[in-house]
């Protein structure tokens, strides 16, 4: 009886709290951080950007303002899009940029 009174309340905890994990978004399927000398190209973010476009795999240097960081967006296969916020480090982005990533060709299948 015991037994089931404790799986009951594990089950409802569980429940309860996905919402929660639902939101969480895992930063080690959005890439990883590179080398400025490891991009392929630069993307300048302005006060004007919203979004960017790159490519699955491809290694992007950001340069706002004074500052700047790389990223390699060896992405998830369900990645299709996140906020740059995740990545970026603290307080360099302050307000949400979107990456819209397109699949890797390397991994596109051909006919």
């Amino acid at each position: 009886m015991q037994t089931r009174l404790l799986t009951l309340a594990f089950s409802a905890c569980m429940l309860l709290s996905a919402p929660a994990f639902a939101e969480t978004t895992r930063v080690d399927l959005l890439g990883y951080p590179a080398t400025a000398a490891a991009a392929v190209r630069t993307i300048v973010i302005t006060p004007d950007t919203k979004w960017v476009n790159v490519e699955g795999g491809e290694i992007i240097n950001f340069i706002v303002g004074d500052k700047s960081f790389a990223w390699h967006f060896y992405v998830g296969f369900t990645v299709t899009s996140f906020d740059l916020q995740l990545v970026a480090p603290p307080g360099l982005l302050q307000r949400r940029i979107v990456a819209y990533v397109s699949p890797d060709p390397m991994y596109i299948g051909r006919d």
